[in-house]
């Protein structure tokens, strides 16, 4: 675990693409063994922040930090603090699932990889599937592996964007929880999703992102506060994260 309060540290940050302002001095903090999930239209930059935040890409200008290293100055110590589940599933198709895990083993260079391996295989629930080509496993199960992949090593923060996209619901609640089992043993999760409601279930804190900006952040009940209070005649109605995303927002786009 961090010794830091913070575990992710966001200031100013800054990006363009081609003279394009995508990011227009974005600040946010993620509290370490905490959820963290950045909200945002299509194209508002949600992914650009977390492959900066990865050392993928160089901001224009701000800072960040990362367990106390800033990811400029420090990109060896952050990679090795970290973990990344991006939009795509990224395993090898033609390995099994526990030559998969034990090859990311091998590559962070750790003692026993099988045993690591079979550890994961147990923990995602894929011990039953372990030797089967992953290319044979069902859309949830490749997203649980690919998961398992980034526990390797055990990193102390882990950023998922958009991991249950084009999952079905039963698939989706199963990576829900892997995620609360993940902060509850102390990781720092940032996740970004195009699900309102997976905001809702798992986030301590929710920050929307809107024309380059962070313009909101804050518990869920704390959104709510910011949602024009409901006429109501018998039952008060509480809004859900979709209705406050587009009152705060002030636009019906698809997020």
């Amino acid at each position: 675990m961090s010794r830091y309060e913070n575990a992710i540290l966001v200031k100013g940050l800054t990006k363009s693409y081609k003279h394009v302002p995508v990011l227009l001095g974005v600040d946010f903090q993620v509290k370490t063994g905490s959820i963290f999930a950045l909200l945002g239209t299509n194209g508002s930059g949600k992914t650009t922040i977390v492959k900066i935040l990865t050392t993928l890409l160089k901001q224009d200008s701000g800072s960040v930090m990362i367990n106390g290293f800033d990811v400029a100055m420090n990109p060896e110590q952050v990679r090795q603090s970290i973990s990344l589940t991006g939009q795509f599933v990224a395993v090898d198709e033609i390995l099994t699932g526990r030559e998969n895990l034990v090859m990311m083993a091998k590559l962070r260079h750790l003692r026993a990889p099988h045993q690591v391996a079979e550890d994961l295989l147990k923990r995602l629930g894929l011990t039953a599937a372990a030797d089967r080509r992953a290319a044979t496993y069902s859309g949830g199960m490749r997203r649980r592996l690919d998961i398992a992949m980034s526990l390797v090593g055990g990193a102390p923060v882990i950023f998922l964007d958009e991991p249950t996209t084009g999952l079905d619901p039963e698939a989706r609640i199963e990576v829900w929880n892997i995620v609360r089992e993940l902060s509850g043993n102390g990781t720092t999760v940032l996740l970004t999703t195009q699900y309102l409601e997976e905001a809702e279930q798992l986030a301590d804190t929710i920050a929307i992102l809107h024309k380059g900006k962070i313009i909101v952040s804050g518990t869920l009940e704390e959104l709510k506060m910011l949602f024009p209070p409901a006429k109501v005649e018998y039952i008060e109605k509480q809004p859900t994260l979709e209705e406050i995303f587009l009152a705060i927002v002030g636009e019906k786009t698809e997020i």
